[in-house]
């Protein structure tokens, strides 16, 4: 027995061959050969068994062993091995995209409401545009609107301009625009336009049948005329301009308009004057609006003037004189119009003290505007 052990484990030098099994289920004893891809029957016995393993070959397994990590066998000790795991960065694989933790945020600066009357809209107090302040977008259109009210609209100027020649202008000209001028010529007045209607009121100011002046100085529109045919105007009464200023004298006359009297003791009261704005109509003539008084019985005349407007920024330079000499000498062909054949729609107080300059008197011609042709 100890023989067949011994030879079991003993390496084979015989040439490889495909085992040869003996059927003995037949009981012939015959040898049947058996090719290595058929499936071997069982064994019939250790004989057999042993003559195949001797037939098999030998499987060489070799181990390498490694180098050794002082540093483990510390670590090896009361959960060393874990935290040094601990230690190394975990990376898992995420489908997000990189984000930068340490990115600067942008602060926007935001606005308390404590009460404000304006907190949303604030209206400007020269040109009239209400914005809501710190809207980037308002304000850029606040900011181009109120350059255009204070030092005009641009003007490049046309290749066909119809100028009214005058002998001193003080460097600027004189434009007139009628309706059958090219439509670039007619938009350029109705923006004009629209500047005026913020202290005029919209709706009524321009029409077909109007003829515009427009005052260029330094590339910019300063000042418009708008004039309109008329037949008929009346003439205004003196003692009504003559009660406006006894009204306004009498006021800043009073001895005691700034002094309180209780019996023996007397409280004089501090007046502090505020200064108008730059558009202000009392800072432009310094007397009230007012109703206008007028005579019963029209007179003739021919020129209307519809409207009358300059920048605040180019005011006090007689550029509005200088638009109603113009148009005295260009409205009606081959003849200059009289002071006298000239009249004005409702004026407000500074068109009362333009016209009482112009014409050297506080008596002139006003007519009334026919809003339902615009």
């Amino acid at each position: 027995m100890q023989t067949k052990i011994s030879s079991f484990f003993k390496p084979s030098s015989a040439p490889k061959s495909p085992p040869i099994f003996y059927d003995d289920d037949d009981g012939d004893n015959e040898p049947t050969p058996f090719s290595d891809k058929e499936e071997p029957p069982i064994f019939g016995g250790e004989d057999e068994m042993v003559s195949f393993w001797e037939k098999e070959p030998e499987v060489v397994i070799t181990y390498k062993r490694r180098a050794p990590n002082p540093d483990r066998e510390k670590n090896e000790t009361d959960g060393g091995l874990i935290a040094e795991t601990m230690k190394k960065p975990i990376v898992v694989d995420s489908p997000l995209p990189n984000r930068t933790l340490n990115k600067k945020r942008n602060y926007a600066q935001f606005h308390l409401e404590l009460g404000q009357s304006d907190f949303l809209l604030h209206s400007c107090s020269t040109c009239g545009l209400k914005y809501a302040p710190g809207d980037e977008g308002d304000e850029q259109v606040h900011k181009a609107f109120h350059k255009n009210f204070t030092h005009g609209i641009q003007f490049k100027g046309w290749r066909n301009e119809r100028i009214i020649r005058m002998p001193s202008t003080g460097g600027g000209r004189i434009v007139l625009v009628l309706d059958g001028d090219p439509p670039a010529h007619k938009n350029k007045v109705h923006e004009v336009v629209k500047i005026m209607e913020v202290e005029f009121g919209g709706g009524w100011i321009f029409h077909k049948n109007c003829k515009a002046y427009l005052f260029i100085s330094s590339q910019r529109v300063a000042g418009c005329l708008v004039a309109e045919p008329i037949q008929k105007a009346y003439k205004i009464l003196s003692s009504s301009a003559d009660e406006r200023s006894d009204d306004t004298s009498s006021k800043e006359a009073g001895p005691n308009s700034n002094k309180l009297q209780f019996g023996t003791v007397s409280f004089q009261r501090e007046v502090i004057q505020k200064a108008p704005s730059v558009n202000s109509r009392e800072a432009l003539d310094g007397t009230p609006n007012g109703p206008v008084v007028c005579e019963k019985e029209a007179v003739p005349a021919i020129c209307g003037i519809r409207a009358i407007w300059v920048t605040p920024s180019n005011r006090r330079k007689h550029i509005a004189s200088q638009l109603l000499d113009a148009v005295r000498k260009s409205f009606c062909m081959g003849f200059v119009l009289k002071s006298s054949q000239l009249a004005f729609s409702q004026p407000t107080s500074a068109g009362m003290a333009l016209a009482s300059n112009y014409f050297g008197s506080v008596s002139f011609l006003v007519y009334r505007t026919d809003k339902s042709i615009c």
